[in-house]
């Protein structure tokens, strides 16, 4: 039995294809597990989303997901001040914040420089980081994005633009995970390595 593509259920499923890294397969066991749900469950479901959209907003300032005018983490007088660590995107953010190791300021860019995809400058929130580093004490910028084409381009992008600043700039390190051999690295993540080495 086909599926009616104008029916409420076909709606649906074109929704939930349009989230990233759901295909049309995917898409269409989770059209057919809200159909088989509970309604309460369902509306749960429902109202969750509509509270995201209606209660979370990005930050004032550093443009991570925040409940209010600022996130929990600029609202924090805990946080060393003197250093901002800059992401893509949020999910990094919170892939950070779980290890624990960083207790400084964030700066969310909401995505990286991707000429051929028309994303420019002006697409990223490179502007306010600058602004942000005016009379606010901050020493050190660590840039944390991926280590892609459009990574590595933000990154270059983001020095040339924070140096005159007189801040330092600085870049995460890439290598070898631990817990793998050398000889199954890949040539990349070998010249990263090489190139992100320190003394001992």
């Amino acid at each position: 039995m086909g599926i009616d593509n104008q029916g409420l259920l076909a709606q649906l499923i074109r929704e939930l294809v349009r989230l990233p890294g759901i295909g049309h397969k995917t898409a269409q066991r989770l059209a057919f597990h809200i159909l088989k749900t509970d309604k309460d469950d369902s509306m749960r479901l429902a109202d969750a989303i509509r509270a995201v959209k209606d209660g979370l907003t990005f930050c004032r300032q550093c443009h991570n997901i925040a409940e209010g005018e600022l996130c929990e983490f600029c609202r924090d007088p805990k946080r060393d001040r003197t250093k901002i660590l800059v992401v893509e995107e949020p999910s990094t953010l919170y892939a950070i914040e779980r290890t624990g190791g960083y207790r400084g300021l964030y700066h969310v860019l909401l995505g990286a420089l991707s000429p051929l995809d028309g994303v420019g400058p002006a697409d990223i929130r490179a502007q306010d980081l600058a602004d942000r580093l005016k009379d606010s004490g901050v020493e050190e910028v660590i840039l944390a994005t991926n280590p892609t084409i459009e990574g590595e381009a933000t990154a270059i992008y983001l020095t040339r633009l924070l140096k005159p600043h007189g801040v330092r700039v600085s870049r995460i390190a890439y290598g070898i995970p631990v817990g793998v051999d050398i000889e199954y690295a890949d040539e990349v993540t070998l010249i990263k390595s090489l190139e992100g080495r320190r003394d001992l």
